[in-house]
């Protein structure tokens, strides 16, 4: 897997979370059923509000080739307060092919981000 990062802007400036270590954060979470309808970020610029990439066709069909390769057998993660850090694609196609949950792991507490103020491009990758 690619390295990712989950991102969100705060007044510190932009936070950063490392996927990588979400996930193994979230290994001992009990997995539950989610729905979808309460998943707010598909009705927000999810992968295309932070002013990096526009969503172009090559970019979007882009996107829509990592959600067909989605697999919904590894459950979303999402923070506290229920929002996705991990699991965007997956989110979308359980949406695309007609679900009403998917399975997701909830943080009862907030994780720290690895990054406050440092931009995208220059993160590690």
């Amino acid at each position: 897997m690619r390295q990712q990062y989950h991102f969100r802007q705060s007044e510190q400036g932009l936070l950063a979370w490392d996927v990588f270590r979400l996930l193994k954060l979230s290994q001992s979470l009990t997995v539950k059923k989610f729905p979808l309808q309460a998943i707010t970020e598909l009705d927000e610029p999810f992968w295309y509000g932070l002013g990096g990439a526009l969503p172009t066709c090559r970019n979007v069909a882009q996107h829509a080739l990592l959600i067909d390769q989605a697999d919904l057998t590894y459950p979303i993660i999402l923070c506290c307060e229920g929002r996705v850090m991990d699991g965007m694609h997956r989110v979308c196609k359980a949406l695309k092919n007609g679900l009403t949950y998917i399975d997701a792991v909830q943080f009862t507490h907030a994780v720290q981000p690895d990054y406050i103020g440092v931009e995208p491009d220059d993160l590690p990758y």
